[in-house]
């Protein structure tokens, strides 16, 4: 009896959990689908913009193209490897990596495409059974879910930003293609 009443469960258990965990999969493999996306679209952005126009600002208390740039690197890290991973988080103050300082084009580019691969390898890796853990976000209670999905939205934000620019500068950005 005992063991009829264990299997049960078991069945019970396996038949409503298993749509929730393919359910949470399914995110994370369309997250990494639209990360990758991101990815793309924004290395073509910072490729696209010639080096000479990295400091322009669009008023002067607007970040400039590469600190928009290196700030959706930082903004990654915090969000993936902090937020999500549980890693110290970086000081603004005393980071270098993703300070403009004297970094050529080149670096910078090569520092936002490391990033979206450490990135990558993180959320490839994610327990989905964490989704519903709460963090505090600037005073506020969000879920990892919902971490994931600021961390989509902020790499959007300022990559829009970088796209004025670009115009202000009488360049045509790269042409956006959907599920970016």
């Amino acid at each position: 009896m005992k063991y009829i009443l264990l299997l049960t469960s078991v069945m019970l258990f396996s038949s409503v959990a298993s749509p929730l965990f393919a359910q949470q999969d399914s995110f994370i493999k369309d997250y990494l689908e639209r990360l990758e996306s991101s990815r793309k679209y924004s290395i073509l952005v910072a490729e696209t913009m010639p080096e000479d126009k990295y400091d322009f600002r669009a008023s002067p208390e607007s970040m400039t193209f590469a600190e928009n740039l290196m700030h959706i690197g930082y903004a990654m890290d915090w969000h993936s490897q902090s937020l999500l991973g549980g890693r110290e988080s970086r000081d603004w103050k005393t980071d270098t990596i993703f300070k403009v300082a004297n970094k050529s084009k080149e670096e910078m580019t090569v520092t936002i495409n490391k990033t979206f691969d450490e990135t990558i390898k993180l959320i490839k890796q994610f327990d989905t059974t964490q989704f519903d853990d709460e963090l505090d976000y600037f005073g506020l209670n969000r879920t990892k879910r919902q971490i994931f999905l600021l961390l989509a939205d902020h790499i959007t934000h300022h990559r829009g930003q970088m796209l004025v620019y670009m115009r202000l500068n009488g360049l045509v950005p790269p042409r956006y293609v959907l599920f970016q």
